[in-house]
């Protein structure tokens, strides 16, 4: 006789268990899950559907045959937790975190060439700790950290002086920005962010150069002051000097990616922002998840982000050995 057997824990050992709407209900003898007949659903096909499909709850039901309250509970049950990866090689490896609120974030190491999640972990608020245990953790495992790309916080850049690092442009441009507008009234202004607007297409000698001579040309406009309300002398246009001090900053790791010795290392941290984009695409389908549900479903994308590429580069392997 051939039994239905326990969509969760595979058992044979189950019996009708009535009918409802139409459709034959089992009760598994081992377990006591009830189920109805028709496909048996695995985790992964279930999970899948529900991350990777981005298909709501109410369309999961539709699709395979069970309650809302089925859904939910066996997506409840399903347990999956990101384990740092043994790692090898080396590589340029990008850093940052993104926010979910003010207390909820994941901070994520990416491997520039492949793509692969290198380090993850959940946490409260961005700290240059945190930041020191992913670097530790990934050279514990055995990878080799050729430099580091990340968007600007500050500390960082002396907590990792022994690396090489690479301020992200597209940061760089958007901290201009923020402290001049997008069209600034002052033609101090209008130039300086001019000069870092084409920070991506100039070399470090042109561009430092250039900014040289902007310092130079528009030296008493940075540094007049004016008298305010408090009696005291303060400079007069404060918005300024902060794009520049802060341009001063980062200047030494505006152009790291074209010395010799950094040759492939990109200029900016696309790649990761690129893949948080796809986790919250993913994430955003699926409101009103809890802690501790939006955790489950963040390790599950990267889980299936790392077996998705590591199937990726085995097809190219397998091509290229077809091909000798």
């Amino acid at each position: 006789m051939n039994k239905k057997k326990c969509e969760v824990c595979g058992s044979s050992h189950t019996v009708k268990n009535g009918v409802r709407k139409g459709v034959q209900l089992y009760k598994c003898q081992d377990c006591g899950h009830q189920f109805r007949a028709g496909v048996v659903v695995s985790e992964d096909e279930l999970w899948d559907a529900y991350q990777q499909e981005k298909q709501t709850i109410m369309e999961l039901s539709e699709r395979f045959g069970m309650s809302a309250a089925t859904i939910k509970r066996r997506l409840h049950d399903i347990k999956r937790e990101w384990v740092q990866p043994p790692l090898s090689g080396e590589g340029f490896v990008h850093l940052d975190v993104t926010y979910w609120g003010r207390s909820f974030g994941v901070l994520l190491a990416l491997d520039d060439q492949t793509g692969k999640p290198l380090y993850i972990a959940f946490v409260k608020s961005e700290t240059v700790k945190d930041y020191e245990d992913a670097v530790s953790s990934i050279k514990g495992r055995g990878y080799t950290i050729r430099g580091l790309i990340i968007d600007g916080k500050q500390s960082l850049f002396k907590t990792f002086s022994e690396y090489h690092i690479q301020m992200c442009q597209f940061h760089m441009k958007q901290i201009i920005r923020r402290y001049l507008t997008l069209n600034p009234k002052m033609h101090a202004s209008k130039e300086l962010k001019a000069l870092v607007d084409r920070l991506h297409k100039a070399n470090e000698a042109d561009f430092k150069k250039d900014y040289q001579e902007w310092k130079e040309k528009w030296k008493n406009t940075i540094s007049h002051k004016s008298l305010h309300k408090d009696g005291k002398m303060h400079y007069t246009h404060q918005r300024l000097r902060a794009a520049m001090n802060s341009l001063n900053f980062y200047l030494p790791y505006l152009f790291t990616y074209q010395r010799e010795d950094c040759k492939g290392m990109p200029n900016t941290n696309n790649k990761i922002e690129g893949t948080f984009t796809d986790l919250k695409k993913n994430l955003n389908n699926h409101s009103g998840l809890t802690k501790e549900n939006r955790k489950r479903f963040i390790s599950w994308f990267f889980l299936a982000l790392e077996s998705k590429l590591e199937r990726s580069e085995q097809d190219m392997n397998n091509e290229e050995t077809g091909n000798t």
